[in-house]
């Protein structure tokens, strides 16, 4: 069986140190923001290339507490992407706003910069680039919009951890970058945790306390908060891991370049690399019209694989109402047409050929 992601192959890579790590929370005896998330949060933001780090439960609370910190909510509208894990939207709903989806660039599968500023009103106040699959947003355009009509910029790089956009590292380009730390991500935990990161002291400042009841002071609460906080024992575990992150990344890339060779004749399409782009591959997409029967052999012939994602957030009963007759079609087509092969740091080359081999045996 070739797994699309091979956690036991991870364990066996780093688990030494991790467990060191686990061990070093367990004896020092404190679980809630100390110095493992301290270390943590200066570290990342630090690679990132941002002042600050604030360390959150997930990468879902990250988005929802960036846009709270900007004073998002109801009668306000924020421009994001459909194809998209449901997160990126589910944060600005939970706020109270509207979300305004639009259609995507069918070469990246990321935002359509293009539509955009067709979609910018006076209630407009935000606009969420998703950096999907490990390729960035073409950041420029979106950057230009922000500043021509005074909107905000959060960048949802949950699937980008080390990626960049004309040499700088996704997450450091808006106003506030989300980042997730679920297991699969290209740094993961082992289990639910994420991270906001931003220059700017305001936001830092508010979504410290919002992650904390409100709270600076303990029994001290300024506004009504939540509780997002990232475990001392996930802090810990990340640190070991982050060490290894362009390492890891680097394998991704090179394993990107074989199934690219590997495909290269065949009939399916291949992820794209923009010329203003670094891609992590946190996914490594294919393309056809069987999809699902090609998805269906490969499961038979004993490899992994999944669809991200296969019902757009448009046309997912939760939004019905909300994003109700909406045409995005390259976001509708491809979305019956991609497919996730297996890309994780620790699959062998001779697992990268046989996949590889396996989809030419089939179309």
């Amino acid at each position: 069986m070739i797994r699309f992601f091979d956690f036991e192959k991870e364990i066996k890579n780093v688990g030494p140190e991790i467990r060191e790590a686990i061990n070093r929370v367990l004896n020092g005896g404190w679980y809630i923001l100390g110095e493992e998330t301290k270390k943590f949060e200066e570290r990342f933001s630090n690679y990132i290339g941002t002042k600050y780090g604030i360390g959150v439960n997930s990468g879902s609370d990250a988005l929802f507490l960036a846009l709270k910190s900007l004073d998002i909510n109801e009668g306000d509208e924020v421009i994001t992407v459909s194809h998209t894990f449901i997160s990126t939207v589910d944060a600005i709903t939970r706020n109270g706003a509207k979300p305004v989806l639009i259609d995507i660039d069918e070469e990246t599968y990321t935002m359509d910069t293009l539509k955009a500023e067709d979609k910018i009103n006076e209630n407009t106040r935000a606009i969420i680039p998703v950096h999907l699959y490990g390729h960035p947003v073409d950041m420029n355009p979106i950057m230009e919009l922000a500043e021509k009509y005074d909107l905000h910029v959060i960048e949802d790089a949950c699937q980008a951890h080390g990626a960049e956009y004309k040499g700088e590292k996704v997450g450091s380009i808006g106003d506030i970058g989300c980042f997730s730390f679920y297991p699969v991500k290209n740094l993961g935990a082992y289990g639910d945790a994420g991270m906001v990161v931003t220059d700017d002291d305001e936001y830092k400042n508010y979504i410290r306390k919002a992650r904390e009841y409100g709270q600076e002071k303990k029994h001290h609460h300024d506004f009504v908060g939540i509780n997002s906080r990232l475990d001392e024992i996930q802090a810990a575990i990340l640190r070991v891991k982050l060490k290894y992150l362009e390492r890891w990344n680097k394998k991704r890339r090179e394993t990107a370049e074989m199934y690219d060779e590997l495909l290269k004749d065949s009939s399916v399409l291949v992820p794209v690399e923009k010329e203003y782009a670094k891609h992590v591959y946190h996914q490594y997409i294919i393309r056809t019209k069987k999809r699902d029967e090609l998805a269906n052999y490969l499961e038979e012939s004993g490899i992994e694989t999944l669809v991200h994602y296969p019902t757009p957030v448009h046309e997912q009963k939760a939004y019905g109402d909300i994003v109700s007759n909406l045409k995005i079609p390259k976001t509708s087509k491809i979305c019956k047409e991609i497919l996730s092969l297996p890309v994780h740091p620790f699959i062998s080359d001779e697992e990268i050929r046989e996949v590889g081999e396996a989809i030419k045996s089939f179309i």
